[in-house]
């Protein structure tokens, strides 16, 4: 219990130094949002209508910490700010609508990839020296390749050359938004490629770890007696190998759950995957602040969040964590 409470205070701490590098950043970036919005309108804007825009982006002619605390306000009611790029619409509400795509597509894939490649890991250990060796140099190569050169080669080959798939967009053009069988179905379609994508370039990490991390935990002393003690094999490798080498991999899987939120940001532009990733280069692009500051926090809570849940983990799998 005192463990999980040092662990939750220093997450509080954490998280307002994110909060505060958050709301700084920005501030020391040179440029001016509202210029922007109003070279884009060609200056035909009231200075009065200027200034309000100044207070909904939170950077009026105040004190720092005087926006600064009205940022601690505004961010305990929920308002990140009005987006430059997409204005007048509120920060808050295109990273809703964005997050779901993103969590749907990055979130799945990734959790469908740990498994995979994590039970995979265990099978090659425990079976070292036979034809499961095999997959490791496919792994090793699959493990140095970037994301969106495995996105393009599964484009190239399955949505131009093939046409099996579809290359971009979350679901078809002739399909209406909805909670309906042939809507779910044209997002599943169309979220194939992706979602192999990112399986493909991130399941291979899993693989090398667990499977490194397992043949040194073979050699241990109590592996070695439960082998002794004639426990089957399955009961062996599961739970006293399996259980102890996984250790690692839910640390690297806690900080792969927090970054999901962040999305695959090139594997979402090769596939033109409305998802927080295409909104956050958007963001970069118009120089959108309020939106590239919302999307960071999000980002950021979520790491924090998923850090904390391996701590839960990490205290219910190894007995120690609990002194």
């Amino acid at each position: 219990m005192r463990f999980l409470t040092r662990r939750l205070g220093f997450y509080l701490l954490t998280a307002w130094a994110a909060v505060t590098l958050n709301f700084l950043i920005p501030r020391m970036m040179p440029g001016d949002p509202v210029d922007l919005l109003v070279a884009r309108l060609k200056g035909n804007v009231d200075p009065a209508a200027i200034e309000a825009m100044k207070r909904a982006f939170g950077i009026s002619d105040a004190g720092l910490w005087t926006q600064y605390v009205d940022y601690l306000g505004n961010l305990f009611r929920g308002e990140l700010g009005r987006s430059i790029t997409f204005f007048p619409t509120e920060v808050s509400t295109v990273v809703a609508d964005s997050l779901p795509w993103t969590i749907g597509l990055v979130g799945v894939a990734t959790l469908i990839s740990y498994v995979v490649g994590t039970s995979l890991g265990v099978l090659m250990a425990w079976k070292r020296g036979t034809w499961l060796d095999g997959v490791l140099p496919a792994a090793t190569f699959l493990h140095a390749v970037p994301y969106f050169w495995v996105a393009l080669v599964l484009v190239f080959v399955f949505g131009s050359t093939l046409q099996w798939f579809p290359g971009s967009r979350a679901y078809g053009l002739e399909v209406t938004p909805g909670f309906t069988w042939e809507f779910v179905a044209s997002v599943g379609y169309h979220a194939t490629l992706p979602a192999v994508t990112i399986v493909l370039a991130s399941m291979a990490d899993r693989i090398l770890g667990m499977r490194n991390v397992m043949v040194t935990t073979l050699g241990e002393d109590y592996v070695v007696m439960a082998e002794a003690k004639g426990l089957t094999s399955r009961r062996v490798m599961w739970a006293y190998a399996a259980r102890n080498a996984i250790l690692p991999n839910i640390t690297s899987f806690a900080l792969s759950l927090g970054f999901v939120v962040g999305g695959s940001v090139l594997t979402e532009i090769v596939f033109s995957y409305p998802g927080i990733g295409s909104m956050l280069l958007k963001g970069v692009e118009n120089e959108d602040f309020p939106l590239m500051q919302g999307i960071f926090l999000v980002i950021s809570l979520a790491v924090l969040v998923a850090n904390l849940l391996a701590d839960l983990a990490y205290v219910i799998l190894d007995p120690r964590t609990r002194q």
